[in-house]
């Protein structure tokens, strides 16, 4: 169901995520602006799922791997910039993810970090 899952929140938010991403690399939004407009799109895909049947938690464990997935690339270009091993990144987002939905949605906070993690193991490389 996971895997699944990712195959359809990926695609839904990599093609607004990036286009933000152009508006805001070209000055044409602020970065308030970008977060704003990127939190209302996860939101929207969150009702999207939930609309479908997708518990709740399941949908916020998979749009959080999502969006560390689709942020891959800023976080390697951190490791490289401060010398902090990618995987240490990586795993401080992981956490703050899993923090994020076991205080919204009652999931334990270590279970949250495997599911994520899982996740992004599989569709992050």
């Amino acid at each position: 169901m996971a895997k699944q899952l990712m195959e359809i929140v990926l695609p839904r938010l990599a093609r607004p995520l990036y286009a933000h991403l152009e508006k805001f690399q070209l000055g044409q939004m602020s970065e308030l602006q970008f977060t704003k407009r990127f939190e209302k799109e996860l939101q929207k895909q969150h009702h999207w799922l939930a609309k479908r049947g997708i518990a709740v938690a399941k949908a916020a464990l998979a749009i959080h791997a999502a969006v560390i997935v689709l942020s891959l690339g800023g976080l390697r270009s951190e490791a490289q910039e401060s010398g902090i091993p990618l995987e240490v990144l990586e795993f401080r987002a992981i956490c703050e993810a899993a923090q994020d939905v076991a205080q919204s949605y009652g999931v334990d906070r270590v279970r949250a970090i495997k599911a994520i993690a899982r996740l992004v193991a599989r569709y992050g490389e």
